[in-house]
């Protein structure tokens, strides 16, 4: 069987109910490549909000909760996975692992397709392109129209 394109939104502890709710009309609106995979990964606080408001095509996945309002906290909830659920895992090919380089984290910074697997809405394609590359783990890009684009980069 082959493996879809996976696509996944690290949203963070970036947004609130209106922004989100912006985000959430552009997902809902944009077409999407039904190859691709794609899972949002919301702040903590709101998921109900965005499973409630984002299209069933789209999976959501849990974020951080932390001290102030918002950035690039995801530390305590991916800690609380690696204990609660990697011991459990019956079925690998049935899990995603997601790498993000500590020096992105936060920054903006994207590498180039030979050493990193940074993207956004320009490098895409090229990197969708690599035989290495079965799908992304998309920072800030997420929260902007273009993720739409990065969805469909493989297409």
């Amino acid at each position: 069987m082959t493996r879809k394109f996976f696509v996944g939104g690290n949203w963070k502890m970036n947004g609130d109910k209106k922004s989100l709710g912006e985000l959430i009309q552009t997902m809902n609106g944009g077409k999407v490549d039904s190859n691709v995979e794609v899972v949002c990964g919301a702040p903590s606080i709101y998921l109900d909000f965005v499973r409630s408001k984002l299209d069933s095509k789209f999976g959501v996945a849990a974020q951080n909760c932390y001290k102030v309002p918002k950035g690039a906290f995801t530390g305590e909830i991916r800690y609380l996975i690696q204990l609660g659920i990697l011991q459990g895992v019956l079925d690998w090919s049935k899990v995603v692992l997601a790498y993000e380089p500590v020096w992105a984290i936060g920054t903006g910074k994207t590498g180039v397709a030979e050493d990193q697997r940074s993207v956004t809405g320009a490098t895409c394609k090229e990197l969708a392109s690599q035989k290495d590359v079965d799908g992304f783990l998309v920072g800030g890009a997420s929260l902007k129209p273009e993720f739409i684009d990065i969805i469909n980069a493989k297409a």
